[in-house]
């Protein structure tokens, strides 16, 4: 399971926003870059890194409290913000309460104590929790009810319904459902991370003995169960743990139903390999795993009508805390109403969007097909996903090479990709043709790890050359790379660099950019990156490439101070960061001094941002937006103004820790005129005070604005830059 602000193999409505943004960063905070007015930065200039997350979360919750946004949607980003909250927990609580079991003294990012941080994330999460739940039963519910859709609870249904839905427990439900008795002979059961569960206490009329048991919710049968039709044309359905609920004296007869509530458990689901200790890496991950399951516990969601007999039984049989359990009105865990968006209800979501071919790639006569080599060659070609399409380039790209006789050899990295990925039957059909094929599978991707190791093994029996990439480090790049043997007999590279997963899924709803060229320089480059990923080069400094962990950090921190140097100078000078994630401290105290010498920075991030803008004496040259809409906005964008000269860099990686000295990343620098003036035309739509969009306040607050101050909406970036798309390929 992944959400929204994590990177995933699942899209919205399926599952969430967020992978990325929650891996680990707990470790000691990036050197700073050394400075003269180092000293004058006050000690609290950063915003705590956890709370920020949770500010995200509660951008994603406006869109569904928003009536302006379409009914379903509105209900997608309910599901999302419970999926993305669980992964939170999971990922993040669950590392932070491991530091202090263990005793680590590490500080936060903001220099607190651990115990201080989960203290406030727990009291955030509480209100956060309880507004989900309130917009759900308050303006969402009440809406769907008005165009016909209900969620129904056992009390809403007629004596008629209830003799069908009864008939409908015996047959499909209650074969599946398996009772666990707590008593002297039957311990209290394991109960899995993310299980919905009922709470059951019976008492048995012949001993007068009050009991308890356990009902898990099967989680492979529908969470919200469709109703019979009656007749009256409407929509309805009923919560599985309800109709369960309700038949418990077919699972318990003889014996009288004293209580029943609903309960949740959030495990420590994070995996840890040491890859050092390890010398199969993919044996010690699938070990990994299973331990996985047996997480200790971090948070119990329970139905605010839970009596204290139980709930006193729970916390003491699951070892919990009082501040770790959150009471909510049911239904509990709204992320199974990514099932609600599954109807055939256009009206009530965004309209539909058919992401084009890019303009370069149309093939020159009608129903011909595309040659992306023929049409790369003649110059660079950026797309922008998912307004051009995917399939008709990225994955166009590598199922040609793959069936072309002169191709020689594929190299890849894949490190999130679909169940039935045609980029990587795209690689096996290329080894089963005889052509070199090189794959770095990160199998570390996080809750991706068994899918990963599924596809690992299967590129191997192809005869695919797989690779795990290097130890210590995750390969997190996004890079293709295709040689050729042209007809004159000289080889060719063709190379693909994005700033998204190889994954068709995503690439719906993820917005992302990528750069398809032919330029030597860039397929040298990349040539020699594989080389350092699949064998034991030492590589030494790019110059159309940036790459972490070596150099990445260093070179934006060096362009960050260039612009320094211009502004006092007098030259032009000018910062544009589009980013997921803005955390790691040298870079943000670069833009802090930067800001100081009169250079104007813009940063447009989509989830965390340590940085404080607005600060007067610190920060006022610098204004952070975000934006949230239909797509995941996930490109990376670094854009200077260079004295004039722009340099415009795209890939793969965050301002975080672990993007910068814990993986392997990589941007490319764009060239073409066209597409720097592309990139700087996005960025301004994007801080135009005319656009949607939150504006991040120098006290870590998020206000929205998406209206004018006479009532009109505000400009929706991801609807203009569609219609321009579309408008492109029409004048074509």
């Amino acid at each position: 399971m992944h959400n929204w602000a994590m990177e995933s193999d699942t899209v919205i409505g399926e599952a969430p926003f967020t992978a990325e943004v929650l891996d680990d960063d707990y470790d000691v905070p990036a050197p700073h870059a050394e400075g003269p007015d180092e000293e004058a930065l006050p000690a609290d200039r950063y915003l705590d890194r956890e709370l920020s997350w949770l500010a995200f979360n509660q951008r994603v919750l406006e869109l569904a409290e928003d009536p302006k946004v379409p009914l379903l949607e509105r209900v997608n980003f309910l599901a999302i913000f419970a999926s993305n909250l669980d992964e939170f927990f999971m990922v993040r609580v669950a590392g932070l309460k491991r530091r202090i079991a263990t005793g680590i003294a590490v500080p936060t990012n903001v220099g607190r104590a651990p115990v201080d941080v989960l203290s406030d994330i727990s009291r955030m999460a509480h209100e956060l929790q309880a507004r989900h739940a309130a917009c759900f039963r308050e303006l969402v519910k009440p809406a769907l009810d008005a165009v016909d859709i209900h969620v129904e609870t056992w009390s809403d249904l007629a004596e008629e319904d209830r003799d069908r839905v009864h008939e409908l427990f015996s047959q499909r439900i209650f074969p599946v459902l398996m009772p666990l008795a707590v008593d002297p002979g039957h311990p209290f059961p394991y109960i899995s991370g993310l299980s919905l569960n009922l709470s059951v206490r019976v008492r048995n009329p012949k001993t007068d003995k009050v009991e308890f048991a356990r009902v898990k919710v099967p989680p492979m049968l529908p969470r919200f169960v469709a109703l019979p039709d009656n007749g009256s044309g409407r929509t309805r359905y009923i919560p599985l743990e309800d109709l369960i609920s309700n038949h418990l004296e077919d699972l318990f007869p003889g014996m009288e139903i004293l209580e029943h509530h609903e309960f949740r458990l959030t495990r420590n689901e994070d995996v840890e390999v040491d890859e050092d200790e390890s010398e199969n890496l993919i044996q010690a991950l699938e070990k990994e795993l299973l331990r996985r399951r047996f997480g200790p516990p971090i948070r119990l969601e329970i139905t605010d009508d839970m009596d204290s007999v139980t709930l006193d039984l729970l916390i003491r049989e699951l070892d919990i805390t009082e501040q770790e359990v959150y009471r909510l009105p049911a239904p509990l865990d709204l992320s199974g109403l990514f099932e609600l968006m599954k109807l055939d209800r256009p009206s009530l979501k965004y309209p539909p969007h058919l992401p084009t071919t890019p303009v370069q790639l149309l093939p020159s006569e009608p129903n011909s097909a595309p040659d992306v080599f023929q049409a790369v060659t003649k110059g660079d070609v950026l797309l922008h996903h998912p307004y051009e399409s995917f399939a008709t380039s990225v994955q166009a790209f590598l199922e040609q090479a793959a069936a072309d006789p002169q191709v020689l050899a594929i190299k890849q990295t894949l490190y999130r990709t679909s169940g039935d990925s045609p980029i990587v039957e795209a690689l096996i059909a290329a080894a089963e043709a005889g052509k070199q094929v090189l794959a770095i599978v990160e199998i570390k991707a996080r809750f991706d790890e068994q899918a990963n190791i599924s596809w690992a093994r299967k590129l191997e029996k192809a005869g695919v050359h797989v690779v795990y990439g290097l130890v210590g480090l995750k390969t997190h790049a996004k890079v293709s790379l295709v040689v050729r043997q042209e007809k004159n007999g000289d080889l060719r590279y063709y190379t693909h660099i994005g700033t998204g997963n190889y994954n068709p899924k995503t690439s719906r709803i993820y917005e992302d950019l990528g750069l398809l060229t032919a330029d030597p320089q860039v397929g040298k480059e990349v040539t020699r990156l594989f080389n350092e990923l699949s064998g034991y080069a030492i590589e030494k400094k790019f110059s159309r490439l940036l790459v972490a962990p070596r150099y990445l950090r260093k070179q934006l921190i060096k362009r960050i101070e260039n612009e320094t140097a211009n502004a006092k100078a007098g030259l032009p000078s000018r910062i544009q960061i589009k980013i997921n994630s803005m955390v790691d401290e040298a870079v943000i105290d670069a833009l802090y001094r930067a800001s100081n010498a009169g250079v104007s920075v813009d940063i447009w991030v989509r989830g965390i941002c340590s940085l404080r803008p607005g600060v007067p004496g610190l920060s006022e040259n610098i204004r952070v937006r975000s934006i949230l809409g239909r797509y995941l906005e996930h490109s990376r964008l670094f854009a200077f103004a260079n004295g004039g000269d722009q340099e415009v860099w795209i890939g793969s990686a965050d301002m975080m820790h672990r993007n910068l000295d814990r993986r392997i990343e990589v941007l490319v620098r764009l060239t073409d005129r066209r597409h720097l003036r592309e990139m700087s035309k996005l960025f301004d739509l994007a801080m135009s005070d005319r656009t949607s969009s939150w504006h991040l306040e120098p006290d870590g607050t998020w206000t929205r604005t998406s209206r004018t101050k006479t009532g009109a909406a505000l400009a929706d970036l991801q609807d203009v830059v569609m219609r321009e798309v579309s408008a492109r390929r029409r004048t074509r």
